[in-house]
């Protein structure tokens, strides 16, 4: 079983920075599928990028260009770099992984851009 533990949210405003980070339990060398996912209140989770462990990238229209996903094996942890945020990117995010035979999640990290 893998524990993922998010961090990094934060009250922001428009057009600054947050990194938000997700640091596992185990190994993530030999999870393929790590990803982020954001919820805001009255929506349904959207999928915001996805990254695998050969480093293929996926990103969701509205972050494109804007975040970016990356993992360091090393240190058992996931990031996702949002820059020129904005008050729509407003939400709590949560950290995915598929392997060890399951899909883990985290607890989530919220943040909230003000314009």
């Amino acid at each position: 079983q893998v524990q993922l533990v998010e961090s990094g949210g934060g009250l922001v405003q428009a057009g600054e920075s947050l990194r938000l980070s997700c640091a596992a339990s185990a190994s993530i060398a030999s999870i393929n599928d790590m990803r982020w996912y954001r919820q805001a209140p009255g929506k349904q989770r959207e999928l915001v990028a996805q990254i695998t462990s050969g480093g293929y990238t996926l990103y969701a229209d509205s972050v494109k260009g804007r975040f970016t996903i990356s993992r360091d094996n090393a240190k058992n942890t996931l990031y996702l770099q949002m820059n020129t945020l904005r008050p729509e990117d407003t939400a709590d995010y949560y950290c995915w992984a598929i392997g060890y035979g399951g899909t883990y999640r985290g607890q989530g990290t919220q943040v909230t851009v003000s314009s």
